[in-house]
């Protein structure tokens, strides 16, 4: 590998370790488009619903919650959540997309906004502040 490809080849391992971990692959999420400060992510919702056959708050919160992991994790420098909300705005079912961005950063923190999507259809907008950190994923 040039030395040219490396932080191409650290950001496709990161990815890798995002969709593969355990709770990515409980719930079906998949990163499907991420560069620092960005990332798009899938999930079909199926095994999510709650007892009113829609897909659970807390599924949808997890999904924006990995868009937001993972575009703030491909920089040199990770970031760590210390604060994230979610707005609810209309019930899903699946498929379920999230777009996760970078919209602010001071040099220590940084603002992600992440909106879920059901097709074309805005179904929750989350807000999330990372902090930079060490590296602790390897």
């Amino acid at each position: 590998m040039a030395d040219h490809d490396g932080p191409q080849e650290k950001m496709r391992e990161m990815i890798a370790l995002f969709n593969t971990c355990e709770f990515a692959r409980l719930l079906g999420m998949e990163i499907v488009e991420a560069r620092p400060g960005f990332a798009r992510v899938l999930m079909d919702g199926r095994g999510t619903s709650n007892p009113n056959k829609v897909i659970h708050g807390g599924a949808i919160f997890a999904l924006a919650d990995q868009a937001f992991g993972i575009a703030g994790n491909l920089d040199a420098v990770p970031r760590v959540a210390v604060s994230a909300s979610i707005m609810y705005l209309s019930p899903a079912t699946g498929p379920l997309e999230a777009v996760a961005e970078r919209i602010g950063d001071d040099g220590q923190y940084s603002l992600y906004h992440a909106r879920v999507y059901e097709g074309r259809r805005l179904v929750a907008t989350f807000e999330g502040i990372g902090v930079k950190t060490p590296r602790t994923i390897s």
